[in-house]
């Protein structure tokens, strides 16, 4: 994939640009063997063929750094001197997004929105957060500096909705500070409908305004798809789901067996369990807090264990109770291949049996490794 923004020096952020895909692909993969291979012992660990993306058009949500101004607003990133410059064809970006960023930019003006200056820490409108579903509807975030935009933008919002229809949330976001954070905790939704369906393999996923999704839609199915396998073939009578976000994991092996997901934020919870109750699965349960506060806390242990941690991993808690606990099978999901290894160390007879790359991030070094452990 070749980019005007990156040949012409606007934009370094995709670090891979311009390489030829399946070395980029073919690199990752050799980085992720290299360092899972001592871990593996007999008989030694299987890797599947790597999980390859399309090389553009894949990203399912943007975050668009608002500057210029009111009259001619930018929508992109900042340059070093903290100044908007204008990506709006970012080739990365999945093309219902960019087609939106015309009705978005004349809003602005409209609702008198003045871009944040960041060198000058002035202005009301930070970001543009926007996120479409696999149905092509959008979720639309301002982050703004106050509530003092607020009036505006709900006088226009029924003018913007008739323009884009395929807008199904919109909130504001509340960031009063100053620092290298995209939102604040303040999260005011505008719009009658709160939640954004991400149909992924044919379950419904619900997502709230502050609630994480993956990036790539395609290969978060597959990865879905490929942990179902895994778990089905140890055939668990019970699992844990833990960092489980939304539920994408837990709703997806969930059904038939007893699974219980667990993430530190009761927005995400609440989307989880709407998740659950579309599948009609009365056998999954989420519940809001710490992922290694519970498992220490608890007075049993599952079968099997789903972990799809930060890029920090678990950490020696976490993994300190893996290692001791009776799980027979565990499926992680790593978004950094570094801190797997270090947590694998931890978890010396817990073995990498299989393992998949899955290329979520491709024209970047960035990636997403699953591994099957047993026992």
């Amino acid at each position: 994939m070749q980019c005007s923004y990156f040949d012409a020096g606007r934009c370094r952020s995709c670090t891979l640009m311009g390489q030829p895909y399946p070395a980029q692909l073919a690199a990752k993969q050799h980085r992720c063997e290299d360092l899972l291979a001592p871990f593996a012992g007999a008989p030694g660990l299987a890797w599947l063929p790597p999980v390859a993306s399309r090389e553009s058009g894949f990203r399912n949500k943007a975050k668009w750094v608002v500057g210029g101004t009111v009259a001619e607003p930018t929508l992109g990133i900042l340059d070093a001197a903290g100044h908007g410059m204008d990506l709006r064809e970012c080739g990365v970006c999945r093309p219902g997004l960019l087609a939106c960023l015309p009705t978005l930019g004349a809003f602005i003006t409209l609702a008198g929105l003045t871009p944040y200056d960041v060198p000058g820490r002035s202005g009301e409108l930070k970001y543009l957060l926007v996120t479409e579903s696999p149905d092509g509807e959008l979720m639309l975030r301002f982050v703004l500096r106050s509530r003092e935009p607020l009036a505006r933008i709900r006088k226009h919002l029924p003018g913007l909705l008739r323009e884009l229809p395929q807008l199904a949330v919109v909130s504001a976001n509340i960031h009063p500070e100053h620092k290298a954070v995209v939102e604040g905790e303040r999260e005011i939704v505008l719009t009658e409908r709160e939640t954004l369906r991400m149909r992924v393999n044919g379950i419904d996923l619900r997502l709230r305004p502050q609630s994480f999704f993956q990036t790539n839609t395609e290969i978060a199915a597959a990865l879905y798809r490929q942990a179902r396998e895994w778990v089905d073939e140890a055939g668990p009578a019970s699992v844990w789901d833990l960092y489980c976000g939304v539920g994408g994991f837990a709703l997806h092996c969930g059904g038939e067996r007893d699974v219980l997901g667990v993430e530190t934020s009761p927005n995400a919870v609440g989307s989880a369990r709407l998740g659950a109750a579309a599948a009609g699965q009365d056998r999954t349960r989420f519940v809001a807090d710490d992922a290694t506060s519970f498992a220490l806390a608890a007075a049993t242990h599952p079968d099997l264990v789903i972990v799809n941690p930060p890029r920090r991993g678990l950490g020696e808690e976490l993994c300190g109770w893996l290692e001791a606990s009776a799980v027979g099978h565990a499926v992680y999901s790593s978004c950094n291949v570094e801190s797997l290894a270090r947590d694998l160390a931890r978890m010396p007879s817990l073995r990498p049996r299989r393992a998949r790359l899955f290329d979520m991030f491709p024209q970047t070094t960035h990636h997403e490794v699953m591994v099957l452990l047993e026992r």
